[in-house]
């Protein structure tokens, strides 16, 4: 059939421009597959909808309702902070080891009971409290009662509780307590002030020395001191209010002895107990009021008019917990806004020169126990070289030998510290000269019977032997008391075949 359009008519038609016409389309597949990429769907979005959003439609605002929360009471004022120091001292869960002996006068210098756990006396839990002896963070919870474990140095320092009290009466023993982490050094000052009640002797301590210098307490300037010194009134009514709840028996059966000007209410019948008691109520006499109870302590004969119901005055055992807080500059300022020296201080100041001059201050006798922590420890450039500088004259090494360590140039030490722990030039028979006590880690067969203890408790289920010691000694790094404790801890029960009825 012919065709309408004739070719001329055809040949008369323009032909479309080049650049009007679509580009061709470029087709690439991917490999291995035949169907070319811009035919595929597009990646669908999460949390959209295919269906387009109709021209002028109202959008919502839909907000969720918050559910109403009951909130909790808020804790009352001191409550989180009495948590945080409350301490147990008793685990009824726990069980009771049976025969298990107590600390007291003939037990504390048995050498047989070396890697024993002594328990505390009953009668003497309270005076501890009251001391604040015990710390928060240790194992005391986890027992039935509250024991110590006699190692090497808890019987030397028994000998010595008994050679001040009967041969060497007068004698004084200064001592700063060093050691790693854990290894027992607070808990040493404990078997101390336990030891000094047995033997009736007067307790005085510092739980914690940054609490005088943290700058938390009142303090006030004394006038005409130059340079000046400050008064801490509330940290010694504080000390006073633990001092006789500690020793109020042997208090009370002492009477005073010195004349006191200046101190209102006292009578010559008055106790040593009613002497503490006036820095009680007021704390601006609470410094002088200490003062006068220590002169009372430190009494060798009484003053005229009142001998009358002298008696002898006791050995003093004095214990201080973080020594290293009162080498430096204290959190307190001065009017003038520089920061006051820890040695301004003259409560800090009383018990620092004790180390200094022991025999002047501990007339009757005692020991000086200073321990410094490794939990809470600010480094102090000067107290370790003066620690070195004990270490080395207790070695032999002179000091003016070449060896003997001392400050490097341009240190820039603190002169009132290294004056501390420099010989002292007096020459005494009773009072020995300043010792380091370097606290490591339990010996083997201590270890043995402080894990035997923990059997005994229930917290250990597993054989008690030489093997299974000698694992947990190295564990521990060497027998540490402390890690050895974590060690403890963990309960494990080994697998126990069924009985015949049940398999």
């Amino acid at each position: 059939m012919a065709s309408a359009w004739c070719w001329n008519c055809l040949s008369r038609l323009r032909p479309t421009p080049r650049a009007s016409l679509p580009p061709p389309a470029r087709i690439s597949s991917a490999p291995f597959h035949s169907t070319a990429v811009q035919y595929a769907l597009p990646a669908k979005k999460k949390g959209t909808s295919l269906t387009p959003m109709r021209y002028r439609q109202g959008q919502t605002l839909r907000k969720k309702k918050k559910k109403t929360v009951d909130r909790a009471r808020p804790p009352a004022v001191g409550e989180r902070k009495a948590l945080r120091k409350r301490i147990v001292l008793s685990n009824p869960n726990a069980l009771e080891v049976e025969g298990m002996l107590d600390l007291s006068p003939e037990t504390m210098v048995d050498a047989r009971l070396r890697g024993t756990v002594l328990g505390l006396p009953i009668t003497m839990i309270d005076q501890l409290r009251a001391v604040q002896a015990f710390k928060p963070k240790q194992g005391w919870s986890i027992f039935r009662r509250p024991g110590t474990i006699m190692r090497r140095d808890t019987l030397e320092m028994g000998r010595l509780f008994d050679e001040i009290s009967d041969a060497e009466k007068g004698k004084v023993v200064k001592r700063i307590v060093t050691g790693l982490k854990g290894s027992g050094k607070t808990v040493h000052l404990l078997q101390a002030m336990a030891m000094g009640f047995l033997k009736k002797w007067a307790v005085i301590t510092i739980p914690d020395a940054r609490e005088l210098v943290s700058g938390d307490t009142s303090y006030v300037p004394i006038e005409g001191s130059k340079p000046v010194q400050y008064i801490q009134p509330n940290a010694t009514s504080a000390l006073l209010i633990r001092t006789v709840e500690a020793n109020r028996e042997l208090l009370a059966s002492l009477r005073i002895s010195q004349k006191h000007s200046g101190l209102a209410g006292l009578k010559p019948t008055s106790t040593l107990e009613d002497l503490a008691k006036l820095g009680f109520q007021d704390p601006a006499v609470a410094w002088p009021v200490f003062q006068a109870l220590w002169t009372e302590l430190t009494a060798t004969a009484p003053a005229p008019g009142l001998e009358k119901d002298f008696q002898a005055r006791p050995p003093i055992v004095v214990t201080v917990d973080g020594l290293a807080h009162w080498m430096n500059e204290s959190a307190y300022l001065s009017p003038d806004l520089t920061p006051v020296h820890s040695h301004d201080l003259v409560f800090v100041q009383h018990f620092i020169n004790l180390l200094k001059d022991g025999q002047a201050s501990l007339k009757n006798g005692g020991i000086l126990l200073y321990a410094t922590s490794t939990s809470n420890n600010p480094t102090v450039y000067s107290l370790e070289v003066g620690l070195d500088q004990i270490t080395a004259r207790q070695e032999g090494v002179s000091p003016t030998s070449p060896d003997y360590p001392s400050a490097e140039a341009y240190s820039n030490p603190d002169a009132r510290v290294l004056e501390l722990f420099k010989p002292s030039t007096k020459t005494s028979n009773k009072e020995g000269p300043l010792e380091l006590l370097k606290l490591g880690g339990l010996t083997r067969d201590e270890t043995r019977g402080y894990l035997e203890y923990f059997a005994k408790s229930g917290l250990v289920r597993e054989a008690v032997n030489e093997k299974w010691v000698s694992e947990k000694w190295s564990l521990s790094g060497g027998g540490v008391i402390g890690e050895l404790e974590k060690l403890g801890r963990h309960v494990r029960s080994t697998a126990q075949p069924l009985p015949e009825h049940l398999s």
